[in-house]
């Protein structure tokens, strides 16, 4: 008779935890880089938006606050749907970048990192809903 082996609770609870803190810190960083390096992100804005370096500077907070959210369970849902639809909103910017290195024909090597960049955006919204939707298990 064989038998089917669950998962160890205690050791995807810390799996869980650690994803989470990857996450956090991944928007934590990110949005500080906003404050550090604020031409970086104007340059990859598309061109017809308005007020780009106070967009850079408010979605730059939004990151921040989003990943400091993510950390206790009181505020993780809200915090996980707050990035996931920054990260929707901050696509255009990602595509702008392919745009840019296709006309200025970058390497085709950096093109082609863009260009996975696109999908990669979905990986990861997946991961912010995965980790942030389901509070059971802190």
């Amino acid at each position: 008779m064989t038998q089917t082996l669950q998962p160890n609770e205690t050791q995807h609870r810390r799996h869980k935890k650690i994803s989470r803190h990857i996450l956090a810190t991944f928007f934590i960083v990110g949005g500080a880089l906003h404050f550090v390096f604020p031409t970086t992100y104007i340059g990859v804005m598309p061109p017809w938006l308005p007020w780009r370096r106070e967009l850079v500077l408010i979605s730059g907070a939004f990151e921040m606050a989003g990943g400091l959210g993510v950390l206790p369970a009181s505020t993780r849902r809200l915090a996980g749907l707050g990035l996931i639809a920054l990260s929707i909103v901050v696509w255009p910017a990602n595509l702008q970048m392919l745009l840019d290195a296709n006309g200025a024909q970058k390497a085709l090597w950096w093109q082609a990192l863009l260009l996975l960049r696109l999908p990669l955006q979905l990986a990861l919204i997946y991961w912010i809903w995965r980790e942030t939707q389901n509070t059971d298990a802190d």
